[in-house]
């Protein structure tokens, strides 16, 4: 019998796995994207299909399915119920994120303990601390229950073992990066097994029925550590926000598949635990008799919620040829920028050669337009060492033609400064429906904007710089 001759589609072929570059013969290095020891060899591939099989659950009209099953329960947390949609959804998994030391633990410490209940147990898994360790804190707090049960573990299969032991309706994992699978090699926080850990702990909470918080630890740069196919299998990204040195702290929600993603959650941290504010903005006020000059306030939207906030602006003599320009809680460069405004537009020479400090009341951020006007309303009051009128607020974005811009959510803006006591406001035009009782002031300029200081003051400040030199 005639030997079979060896035809083309018999002989291997080789392709480099990095770039898919193919050849007929194998090499150390891929002339193409020059990478070393990716050159392997593959045949032709077999044609696979797969059959049919038995479904778990028939299809049915969407207007037939029941949508009961996915109601929330409250986590007796209301701020935490604002940000996730009114609660936690049976088989939901929620990932929270945060830098370390801003409070997550003991926010779900205690959303563990106020969710637990005698039809509802909660399990808590620590894999960062012992159990003696999460015992103090929790009885600082006092989210102590006794239908929540607390176990220190590392290994996913004990902790799936928790889970037939204990049945939980809540599971707080305390963090997925800590968790790891003996049958997946690499360490703890590595790729492999977080998408291991995050993988198993989601088919679990799909088959129980059972909510899941999930604590993920974050880089340097502040995006959360581990794959980013994590974030497209849980059903809720949480962020947790927050300077370690104030007292406020922001639960914001990057994705939800159960609500809106525009939502914010503030608490305050104290030594006694963490405690949702339903009212923040008295955390970034400071009140007077009187009003002081540089000191300016706003309405700043975090998500949808409207929160009163506090510019404060101190100008001094410069001792040094280059003054200084230090910003807490605003970006220096939107800073920068109403000072060129403010020189330029404003006729304000005062501000060139002064050292300028410019900051927030309590710890709040302001990167949004909005707070253009207030910033450069502080300023200027600072400069010419004049207060503001007392009860004021301005909102509006600055160009740098010295226009004053229209902003989004005007009239919920000025609904909450009319709650809290507020009578005039400095606003972009046409600002839609105003409170009764409450005078708004439409500006189409920084310098119908500047009238607001007495003009005699306003006067005072360029011949008094003047003077100085």
């Amino acid at each position: 019998m005639a030997a079979r001759t060896r035809t083309t589609k018999d002989r291997p072929s080789y392709r480099c796995t990095e770039c898919g570059w193919q050849t007929a013969k194998w090499l150390g290095r891929c002339p193409e994207c020059q990478a070393w020891g990716t050159v392997e060899e593959y045949g032709t591939p077999a044609i696979r299909t797969t059959a049919p099989g038995r479904v778990t659950s028939s299809a049915l009209p969407i207007g037939q399915v029941d949508g009961r099953q996915a109601t929330a329960r409250s986590t007796g947390v209301a701020e935490l119920d604002r940000v996730l949609g009114g609660g936690l959804v049976p088989g939901a998994v929620v990932l929270l994120a945060g830098e370390p030391g801003v409070g997550k633990s003991t926010l779900l410490l205690d959303v563990a303990a106020k969710a637990a209940g005698e039809e509802h147990r909660t399990l808590y898994v620590t894999g960062e601390e012992s159990a003696s360790q999460v015992r103090l804190r929790a009885d600082r707090i006092g989210a102590l229950d006794d239908h929540l049960y607390l176990a220190a573990e590392t290994d996913l299969a004990a902790v799936l073992g928790h889970l037939d032991a204990v049945k939980p309706s809540l599971l707080v994992l305390d963090s997925v990066q800590t968790v790891a699978s003996p049958e997946i090699d690499g360490a703890p926080g590595g790729m492999a097994q977080v998408r291991e850990v995050a993988g198993a702990l989601i088919r679990a909470s799909k088959d129980r029925g059972m909510s899941t918080l999930l604590v993920g630890h974050v880089t340097k740069d502040g995006a959360i550590a581990g794959p980013r196919l994590l974030e497209h299998l849980v059903d809720v990204v949480l962020h947790f926000e927050g300077d370690r040195h104030a007292r406020l702290r922001l639960v914001r929600g990057v994705k939800n598949r159960y609500g809106a993603t525009d939502e914010v959650g503030c608490f305050e941290l104290h030594d006694e635990g963490i405690t949702g504010l339903a009212d923040p903005s008295g955390l970034f006020l400071t009140r007077r008799d009187e009003p002081v000059p540089g000191t300016c306030l706003t309405v700043t939207l975090e998500g949808r919620r409207p929160l009163v906030a506090e510019v404060q602006a101190l100008t001094v003599d410069s001792q040094i040829p280059s003054p200084r320009r230090t910003t807490s809680g605003l970006e220096t460069s939107r800073v920068s920028m109403m000072l060129a405004v403010l020189e330029q537009r404003g006729r304000i020479s005062s501000l060139g050669k002064r050292d300028i400090y410019s900051a927030t009341v309590g710890g709040v951020k302001l990167s949004e337009p909005a707070a253009d006007l207030a910033v450069a309303l502080a300023l200027a009051s600072a400069a010419s060492d004049t207060p503001l009128p007392k009860n004021l607020v301005a909102i509006g974005e600055v160009g740098l033609a010295g226009e004053v811009r229209r902003v989004t959510g005007v009239q919920r803006r000025l609904a909450e400064a009319h709650r809290l006591g507020f009578t005039h406001a400095l606003v972009p035009g046409d600002p839609g429906k105003v409170p009764a009782g409450m005078k708004v002031l439409e500006v189409a300029d920084i310098g119908d904007a500047l009238r607001v200081l007495p003009r005699s003051r306003r006067r005072e400040a360029p011949r008094e710089a003047e003077e100085r030199r």
